[in-house]
């Protein structure tokens, strides 16, 4: 438990980065560039829940895209420790790397030119390859939310892959902690009709919730609480 602690405390600080089953230093990779890292860390416990409570939105899906935003790598984590019989597509170069390390899914990398700043590849060849994909669910996530709008990105070279997938995806899932409801970007990618699910954390505006269920969007609050008592537990045992 001392171990895991010392690594949670680290990874907190951005120092490290926790992978299914190990630590590895933050800088060990050049996948992981600056602007990536930093915000890897940033409301990590509200990201993990998020992920965790995204997991139930699986049941009956067997076809899945990944974003190569924070919250959907955390997803990613999530997916490849406990699901199985899943395809899942994604640009996200960190995500293929975290979903790889299990056997029990196929893995379907949308290869084009890499952008550094986001760890995924983008552009008029991955855009092409993404227009070939019909997911039952597009899991993707936002640098700003504006709930009576829609979402927002200031990486163009990212946002036109979610808005591709986003038009042929069977059902749209966005993961948003707190911090990003009520802030804009450069770029408006998805509206809010678009987008049949919303999970988010407790922390989030309980009257923009309820204004965004009365409009026939399906939310889903994690409690941050509950994940943190989950993951302390989960150390407890596994020493």
């Amino acid at each position: 438990m001392t171990i895991r602690r010392d690594v949670d405390a680290m990874a907190h600080d951005g120092l490290v980065i926790k992978t299914l089953g190990g630590v590895q230093r933050a800088a060990a990779m050049d996948l992981y560039e600056t602007d990536l890292r930093s915000r890897l860390s940033e409301h990590r416990r509200e990201k993990r829940a998020i992920a965790r409570t995204a997991l139930s939105l699986l049941e009956g899906r067997r076809t899945i895209f990944i974003d190569g935003g924070t919250t959907c790598l955390e997803f990613a984590k999530a997916l490849a420790a406990e699901q199985k019989d899943l395809t899942i597509v994604t640009n996200s170069a960190l995500a293929c790397l975290d979903l790889g390390r299990s056997k029990e899914n196929m893995v379907v990398g949308i290869g084009g030119q890499y952008d550094a700043a986001s760890a995924s590849f983008v552009g008029p060849t991955a855009e092409e390859s993404a227009a070939k994909f019909f997911v039952d669910v597009a899991f993707v996530s936002t640098k700003g939310f504006l709930p009576e709008i829609g979402t927002f990105e200031s990486a163009v070279a990212t946002y036109h892959i979610k808005q591709i997938i986003a038009r042929q995806a069977a059902r749209v899932v966005l993961l948003v902690d707190h911090s990003k409801f009520g802030q804009r970007a450069l770029s408006k990618v998805l509206d809010i009709a678009q987008i049949h699910d919303i999970v988010t954390d407790d922390a989030a505006p309980q009257d923009v919730l309820r204004k965004l269920e009365s409009a026939d969007r399906r939310v889903h609050r994690a409690n941050i609480l509950i994940e943190a008592a989950s993951t302390t537990e989960g150390a407890a045992s596994a020493s």
